[in-house]
């Protein structure tokens, strides 16, 4: 492994998207702090990291709170290290029809995916802004560009979300804080999208020919490579699908 290049945290870092990108920057030497909203989910995966010689610990945040964010943040840069690289992945992928859409469903969905998302980079901001350098990523889906059927509340959270990337990236770009906004643009390969296929669509996934699904380890392997982009070449938003996805 190796030396380390600083503290990457990771809010609304699951057990997919999430947890590779963990295993990704870690294997690049860098100390990860996972955030979710019960760290004890994640034990597992810091038994591992931490088996293998790596820096990870996981916290308990709730994202949508701005305290919590907050104090997030302040522990980790007293207690961890700078944080050089931030990733936003939290989400609330719900699908209703119109009429079955609450205004709590609604709600909940904007403050999960969106409001959490400006909280996040507002306050990873406030510290790599005084240090002049960082990167600042967000995970993005189809619902950020395209409002589909039964998709008005995930869809509406996702396109502001994708708005606050933007604004922030045009912001902080001159301060040498990169900003990037990852779409993901197709099922990815992982447990959660496996059940949904079997629920809603009686389809067993492992059935599906190769590369059908785009793996959270080449996931993981994009943001990687956003990280590290010279500043004379910085990438904003990027699209991911698999090769046999229709667009």
């Amino acid at each position: 492994m190796s030396k380390s290049n600083g503290v990457a945290l990771l809010v609304g870092a699951g057990d997919a998207i999430g947890a590779a990108v963990a295993r990704r920057f870690a294997e690049g030497g860098y100390k990860v702090c996972i955030a979710r909203r019960e760290a004890t989910k994640s034990q597992a995966l810091v038994d591992e990291l931490n088996a293998a010689g790596c820096y990870v610990r996981a916290f308990s945040t709730d994202a949508r709170d701005e305290k919590s964010v907050q104090e997030l943040f302040a522990q980790v840069e007293k207690d961890v290290g700078p944080i050089e690289v931030c990733l936003f992945n939290a989400g609330a992928n719900v699908g209703k029809p119109l009429l079955e859409t609450t205004e709590k469903l609604f709600f909940r969905a904007w403050q999960l995916a969106c409001y959490a998302g400006f909280l996040v980079g507002r306050e990873a901001t406030r510290y790599m802004a005084d240090r002049g350098r960082g990167t600042i990523l967000f995970t993005g889906a189809t619902a950020s560009m395209r409002g589909g059927k039964n998709f008005a509340a995930f869809a509406a959270a996702k396109f502001g979300l994708r708005a606050v990337a933007q604004a922030m990236a045009r912001e902080l770009g001159p301060k040498n804080i990169h900003v990037a906004h990852l779409i993901m643009d197709g099922p990815i390969d992982s447990p959660e999208i496996h059940r949904r296929f079997m629920v809603d669509k009686g389809i067993d996934a492992s059935t599906l020919p190769p590369d059908s699904m785009t793996k959270t380890s080449s996931i993981a392997e994009i943001y990687w490579f956003i990280h590290g982009q010279p500043r004379d070449g910085w990438t904003h938003e990027l699209d991911l699908r698999p090769s046999s996805e229709t667009w």
